[in-house]
């Protein structure tokens, strides 16, 4: 196996066409064609983290965050940073960040906070924008059945819970090759009608290419005539943070107890208390203090996040509890997701869970 074959499967888990655009995820050294030994997860990529690597023979390192964030100037070994990418580079060792991919992922770092708090009912917090796609084509109507279930299987017409989903209308298409033209129906030269069908399906952006190549490859025409659009449907299964119901509701001081114990963590830091029961939570692995008026709006009586300052903590304004229980601590069962989610998909090497504790944060 390749690390391209390893991409690919978390690729499939979490499509880096959703990262944030400030991030910067993927394969950030080594060759992707390079053949793989075992693989290493960890949160974060420290220089113990690539000596951990070395220990266990294995040449690719999946990290949460990417350990290039900012461009580097210089490899002189000064900072942490260029130490670790040096090291990595002299032995080989492939390092691939996943980050806001799999924050955006609905089977990502919110979703496994939700299932920690064992919450139900998990609801995009925040859904990202442009994310679905529409192609329109024209076919004539005897190709239409074997085009529509081609665009099918490629990933067309999804929609919710829902696929084979499309819209079709019968009309007359009329066109006139030159003489450079082949059509497959018609003479060149020669203005030609065709009784055609007009196909209209959803489809998710990182799948465009993919929907393009089967289009071209399965039309008849010589010439395909197709329209792509962004839409501004809100697309319920991709975007930043979760909501979720707790089975039964719970006092506020015993929620904040309830949510330090199951996300083993040392600290909370929390708003003024409310004196209320607690019912619906909204998490945000990481830094979540933009998540403040979306965990409103949606009617959550406590968001659960990190990295918020002073003066986010007057944001609640009396309608929400704010919970900050730590950076590492919000998203420290991802790496154990990713062990369990490679494990399945790769049986013929190690994929190993890194024992370093890379929190940066201590507490007395």
């Amino acid at each position: 196996m390749l690390v391209q074959d390893v991409i690919n499967h978390l690729h499939d888990l979490a499509p880096l066409n959703y990262a944030e655009d400030f991030d910067n995820v993927g394969l950030l050294v080594g060759d992707k064609n390079q053949r793989v030994t075992g693989v290493l997860v960890t949160l974060d990529t420290l220089e113990a983290v690539v000596d951990e690597a070395i220990e266990n023979n294995c040449n690719l390192i999946v990290s949460f965050h990417p350990i290039i964030f900012k461009g580097l100037k210089k490899l002189t070994g000064k900072t942490y940073v260029e130490r670790v990418v040096i090291k990595a580079i002299q032995h080989k060792i492939a390092i691939f960040s996943i980050h806001t991919a799999l924050d955006n992922a609905f089977q990502g770092v919110n979703s496994i906070i939700c299932d920690q708090l064992q919450l139900q009912n998990k609801k995009i917090l925040i859904p990202q924008t442009g994310t679905l796609k529409k192609l329109q084509t024209y076919v004539p109507n005897e190709n239409a059945e074997a085009l529509r279930a081609a665009l099918f299987n490629a990933g067309a017409g999804n929609i919710g819970n829902y696929d084979a989903c499309s819209f079709n209308l019968e009309g007359k298409g009329t066109y006139r090759g030159n003489e450079e033209s082949n059509p497959t129906i018609g003479e060149k030269g020669k203005l030609h009608t065709e009784n055609e069908t007009l196909i209209s399906a959803v489809f998710a952006k990182h799948l465009e290419s993919k929907i393009l190549k089967t289009l071209f490859n399965t039309h008849p025409y010589e010439e395909v005539a197709y329209e792509v659009t962004t839409l501004d449907n809100t697309n319920q299964y991709i975007g930043m943070g979760m909501i979720g119901d707790l089975a039964e509701e719970m006092h506020e001081l015993d929620c904040l107890n309830y949510v330090k114990q199951k996300m083993n963590t040392k600290c909370v830091r929390h708003s003024k208390l409310l004196n209320k029961s607690i019912k619906k939570i909204a998490v945000l692995g990481g830094s979540g203090s933009f998540a403040i008026s979306a965990a409103k709006a949606s009617g959550a009586d406590l968001l659960v996040t990190a990295d918020l300052k002073y003066h986010d903590f007057f944001s609640a304004e009396n309608n929400i509890l704010l919970a900050d229980i730590g950076h590492y601590e919000s998203e420290q069962f991802t790496k154990s997701f990713l062990v369990d989610y490679l494990s399945k998909k790769i049986t013929n090497f190690a994929v190993i869970l890194s024992k370093t504790n890379t929190n940066p944060v201590k507490y007395l």
